[in-house]
């Protein structure tokens, strides 16, 4: 025993020792009480307990190490084929101009599933060009845009199949003359009633009731010739044309992109675009699961309990994983910063879910800013790592634009150190990247796709990337994906379309419980060779975990794993 001050012995000795028995049988009921409240206000000590701001080493960087040679074949989905040529076609003119450029980006990600694409204004489109590819795409973002008479006659003579959205569908019936006695259907009016659902292969998927922009209805339609594709159902329950076919032409009545969820009638295009690129294709349906917002702060026995669960089910998962724990403001207090190589015991852990059958993804390097709330606390886990976002009064998220150093070296820096923390605790390097919260610039999504082939998440696009021009970052769009892609950034992306499971709100994260997970499930059993991938918080009760996978799999899925893809 040792005290302040001095060293004791004998007697001394024995006399302290018995003063300090008496004492502390004085303190033990304070000290039961003490221990209580300790429990109680340990989950609610970021609101209670005084924090003063801890001085956090700086983070240090090795030299980047070369870029290594990532062929086009580790970028593109299997069946992926050169073969496979996709004309996009888009309106750009105008202060909208931005808009039609988005809904292109959007569908370029999606026709990657397939080949390749080539994207442009439709201004630009010269005569014959719907020939040289395996099908055209025209995106109808906005009304008035002036469309090349030798675009208009190629649709209009081409056996090869043509898809075309929304607007701008009366001008080439105008062209051709005949276009009624031709199809078989005639446009009329756009219907701006609220619209909850659209009905596609039995299947009752959702619309915003606050999309006014309206669905094309029809004059006329020859039921003998005219294919009805979807039916628009409005508040009132009767039903009219939401996609159509004739001949070799597809008409979809409104943009599928606008106000999308997981469980919206965007899937419908999704899954319209195998008609036209792979008809031959069939049905398959596989899902993923991820372990998510892993960091050296996390408690090892939930992460090994979800993996023993996982392996007793024979079911492959990835997991995502921070290397580095950062508070700069010293929120959760001690400690301040954590690396993976001072936690002996969160490393053993990834170890026993790598031999559970877990797959390793880089979810960031820190998963926050040290520069401030990005947007909630500048915690690990909570903030954004690559992208400045903030917080409004009323909780919801306004995306500001790249970082104050955000740069091509400073995004691959941090992508790097991350990998090599993995190596240095004796994890097997990642080979799947995943943006915190899903958003970066696309400075750093190019980062990204210099070290990695492959990302696992939802995405953020923006104007600028298909034209070439400066970055719009004003115009960001999420998108999420039903299949794997090839995007925009040169990346194969495996899909995240399930969400995931939130048992409470927090900010804008609003309550989501399993059932709404399966039921994302069960409608994107709508594309017919999809894949449903959702992920999991191992801090949660593990019955939520389950109730997921039961439920999906009773849907009809088959889970694999994340490196099968």
């Amino acid at each position: 025993m040792r005290t302040l001050g001095r060293s004791l012995s004998g007697p001394a000795l024995a006399d302290d020792s018995r003063r300090f028995r008496k004492v502390a049988l004085r303190l033990i009921p304070f000290a039961v009480v003490a221990a209580i409240a300790a429990l109680i206000l340990f989950p609610v000590r970021r609101e209670l307990m005084p924090t003063s701001t801890p001085a956090l080493k700086p983070l240090r960087y090795q030299p980047l190490p070369p870029r290594p040679p990532i062929p086009l074949a580790a970028t593109v989905p299997a069946g992926w084929s050169h073969r496979v040529r996709t004309l996009i076609l888009y309106d750009h003119s105008g202060k909208w101009a931005w808009l039609g450029e988005m809904n292109a980006t959007m569908t370029a990600n999606l026709v990657g599933h397939f080949g390749s694409f080539t994207a442009k204004p439709v201004a630009d489109y010269k005569a014959g060009q719907v020939e040289d590819y395996t099908a055209t795409i025209y995106l109808g973002s906005f009304y008035g845009e002036t469309l090349p008479p030798s675009f208009e006659d190629d649709v209009l003579r081409t056996s090869r199949p043509v898809i075309w959205v929304a607007d701008n569908i009366s001008e080439l019936e105008r062209r051709a003359g005949d276009f009624r006695a031709r199809y078989g259907w005639e446009t009329s009016v756009l219907d701006h009633s609220p619209v909850a659902k659209v009905v596609y292969k039995g299947q009752a998927l959702t619309r915003w009731t606050h999309n006014s922009d309206g669905i094309m209805r029809y004059a006329s339609l020859d039921r003998s010739r005219v294919r009805v594709l979807a039916r628009a159902v409005p508040a009132n329950g009767t039903s009219f044309p939401w996609a159509v076919r004739s001949r070799n032409l597809t008409y979809i009545g409104e943009m599928p992109f606008t106000y999308t969820s997981e469980t919206d009638r965007y899937l419908i295009f999704a899954d319209l675009l195998f008609d036209a690129l792979a008809p031959q294709t069939q049905q398959r349906h596989r899902a993923l699961v991820r372990l998510e917002d892993i960091n050296p702060e996390s408690v090892p026995h939930q992460l090994m309990r979800a993996a023993a669960y996982l392996h007793r089910q024979h079911i492959p998962f990835g997991f995502g994983v921070s290397p580095e724990y950062r508070d700069p403001q010293g929120k959760y207090g001690p400690p301040p910063q954590l690396s993976l190589h001072q936690s002996p015991r969160v490393v053993a852990a990834l170890k026993y879910l790598e031999r559970m059958g877990g797959v390793l993804v880089e979810h960031g390097y820190t998963h926050q800013w040290d520069g401030g709330s990005n947007p909630y606390d500048g915690v690990t886990g909570d903030d954004v790592e690559f992208y400045r976002v903030t917080e409004s009064a009323d909780g919801g998220i306004r995306d500001v634009g790249p970082l104050p150093e955000d740069s091509l070296t400073w995004a691959e820096h941090r992508i790097v150190a991350a990998n090599e923390e993995f190596a240095a605790v004796g994890l097997r390097r990642a080979k799947i990247f995943e943006f915190p919260h899903y958003t970066a610039s696309a400075v750093d999504y190019r980062a990204v796709s210099y070290r990695f082939a492959v990302r696992w998440e939802r995405s953020d696009y923006f104007p600028g990337l298909l034209t070439h021009r400066p970055i719009e970052y004003a115009h960001a769009q999420g998108q999420f994906f039903p299949y794997v892609v090839h995007d925009v950034y040169g990346s194969k992306v495996l899909p995240e379309n399930l969400g995931d499971i939130a048992p409470a709100t927090w900010h804008a994260y609003k309550e989501r419980l399993p059932d709404a997970i399966v039921r994302a499930a069960r409608a994107n059993l709508v594309v017919r060779d999809g894949v449903a991938a959702f992920y999991y918080h191992p801090f949660l009760k593990l019955t939520y975990l389950k109730q997921a996978i039961k439920g999906v799999e009773k849907a009809g899925y088959t889970f694999v794993s994340p490196a099968s893809l």
